[in-house]
This record gives C-alpha cells, sequence and structure tokens, in this order.
C-alpha cells in the first residue's frame, strides 16, 4: 500500500512490528474455513497476514481515504470485502450468513474502544469470539478481578456476558507515530451460556452504573432509593462495603433481588 499519514482525529496508530503482528496472528489462529471481521485495519499489518490463512474476510475502515487502498491491495482476493464505516455504529448482524459466528479483531482506537466493545456485546449472539489491541489500562480494567481498582463497570458487564483473557503486552515502538500509552491485546469470547444470569439485564446493566457512580462511598450511599437495608439483610451483604469490593455473582444477587419486587 501507498504511503498514508496516521490520523489524529481517527486515533491512528499503524502497526509496524513484524515480531508482534506475527504474535497477534498467531493469537488469533485464523483457519480458511472461518469467518472474521476487522475493525480498523489501518495499513493492513494484520489485513495480509489474516487474509493469507484463506478464511472470509470483512474489513471495517472509517478512514476514506485508506478505503481506496485497501481496495487497490486486495483486489484480487474475493472472500475480502470492505465496507467504509464507522464500527461504532455498524450492524454485525448484516455479515452473519447462518453458518460461521463472526470472529472479531481490531487495533481500536482508544478513543472508541469502550463504547465499541459494548456495541459488539450487544450483538454477541453471531460472534464467536473477539481479539482487540487497546491500551492497557483499557484491558486491564476488562480483565480486573473484584477487590481491585481496576474493578469497575467495563469489567463486570463485560464478564457478565464474555470469559475475559489479557494475552499480552505491545510496547509504544511498535508502532507508528508512537503512542504514549502501553497496549495489550485481550480474548474476548462470549458465553455460550451465561454463569450468573439476571432477569432483566438493562435493570443489571443500570445497577452497576449507579453503583460505581461515586466509587469511594459506598453501596448504601450510591444505590440509595434503588436497593434498601431489608435487601441487603436477605442477600447477606453488608451495604458498608464499597462497589469495588463486590463480585459479579454479588451484583447479579442484587438486580435478581430487585426483580423480584418489580
Amino acid at each position: 500500500m501507498s504511503e498514508h499519514r496516521a490520523r489524529k482525529r481517527f486515533g491512528q496508530n499503524f502497526l509496524q512490528d513484524p515480531g508482534i503482528i506475527d504474535r497477534i496472528v498467531r493469537s488469533i489462529a485464523p483457519k480458511a474455513a472461518q469467518h472474521l471481521v476487522e475493525i480498523g485495519p489501518g495499513q493492513a499489518a494484520l489485513t495480509i497476514p489474516i487474509a493469507d490463512s484463506g478464511c472470509k474476510l470483512d474489513v471495517i475502515e472509517l478512514d476514506r481515504d485508506l478505503v481506496p487502498l485497501l481496495e487497490q491491495r486486495f483486489v484480487d482476493k474475493p472472500k475480502i470485502s470492505i465496507h467504509q464505516a464507522d464500527a461504532l455504529n455498524f450492524d454485525f448482524t448484516e455479515l452473519y450468513t447462518g453458518e460461521q459466528n463472526l470472529r472479531v479483531v481490531g487495533n481500536l482506537p482508544y478513543n472508541i474502544s469502550t463504547p465499541l466493545i459494548f456495541h459488539l456485546l450487544s450483538q454477541r449472539s453471531v460472534i464467536e469470539d473477539m481479539h482487540f489491541m487497546l491500551q492497557k489500562e483499557v484491558v486491564d480494567r476488562l480483565a480486573a478481578e473484584s477487590g481491585s481498582k481496576a474493578w469497575g463497570r467495563l469489567g463486570i458487564m463485560t464478564q457478565y456476558y464474555c470469559e475475559v483473557q489479557s494475552l499480552f503486552e505491545v510496547p509504544p515502538e511498535a508502532f507508528t507515530p508512537r503512542p504514549k500509552v502501553q497496549s495489550s491485546i485481550v480474548r474476548l469470547v462470549p458465553h455460550k451460556t451465561l454463569p450468573h444470569p439476571v432477569e432483566d439485564e438493562k435493570r443489571f446493566a443500570k445497577l452497576v452504573q449507579q453503583a460505581f457512580q461515586q466509587r469511594r462511598k459506598t453501596l448504601r450511599n450510591n444505590l440509595k432509593g434503588i436497593v434498601n437495608d431489608d435487601d441487603f439483610e436477605q442477600l447477606e451483604i453488608d451495604p458498608s462495603r464499597r462497589p469495588e469490593t463486590l463480585s459479579l455473582q454479588e451484583f447479579t444477587a442484587i438486580a435478581n433481588q430487585l426483580s423480584t419486587k418489580a
């Protein structure tokens, strides 16, 4: 592909380290019979080795200037389709053909990573797994355990729907231009059966959001007007605890307790 300058407004940092590229592709392990979707291919550092597996590949690129370069690069690859679109508004279910669930990959711009993950979780019924390069801090939050500083809404909501694995870190010098932050690779695998299902997922999401609005305050303060002391007592949860001390299972138990009263 010809030279394309990274654009700050798209949060572009192009991956260029061959060793890191190889390690990411080996972690994804694309196969010819599979259907992959790449978000933000940039200069095709991952696209080329993924396409070499012979898989069906849909590529979603926001930058209009990159699209013709990608089309030119893959003109002789009939199994590759390039979509000029914003992944935040993209309907991934439209790519599902009723055969293979989608395997989603991408080096995600840091400014859209959290809303994009929530967008994809809403379409998880057609997704087999997801491999993303993200800011290390975001991966730490996705993979966090209860009781840690990183544990919060993002980790709880993602782990409700997916198994989360933090795979490895990627240093700034692997990119052009160099980002000011460390990156990490994460694997998200949607649960076939939810381990801690709730009666009402909207109520659960709202509860978790409310609980973490002020991290330093207690559950009693943050959930005032939603959960009362009788509820906490029935659940055997101390309302003077802080939200980051609660496990995913405890949050789902509170949500289900509220559903019984609705």
